[in-house]
């Protein structure tokens, strides 16, 4: 009976905690922007930087896979022979 009031008390601390945690930054958020409008194009405007940035890290990202194994073609004939049948089967599709 002590152990099942100790779980509820340790539990309505936690839940107590987390309410006011979340609070504190609603405070801080609406504070910040009192309109919803300001942050609508906030949002907005970070979702549009999100998409950039997730497009351009992609395209890096890729860019760097190629280049690599392009380098490690020339060491490994294995690779090279792969990598050339597939350029050809690329280059043999029709247009």
């Amino acid at each position: 009976m002590k152990q099942t009031a100790v779980k509820i008390v340790n539990k309505v601390k936690n839940d107590q905690e987390k309410a006011a945690r979340r609070a504190v930054l609603e405070d801080i958020f609406y504070d910040m922007y009192r309109s919803r409008a300001a942050i609508y194009k906030m949002n907005f405007v970070r979702g549009i930087f999100l998409g950039f940035g997730t497009v351009l890290g992609g395209t890096i990202v890729v860019a760097l896979l190629v280049w690599v194994l392009s380098l490690l073609a020339i060491f490994i004939p294995s690779l090279k022979d792969f990598f050339d049948g597939i350029s050809h089967l690329l280059d043999k599709t029709p247009q």
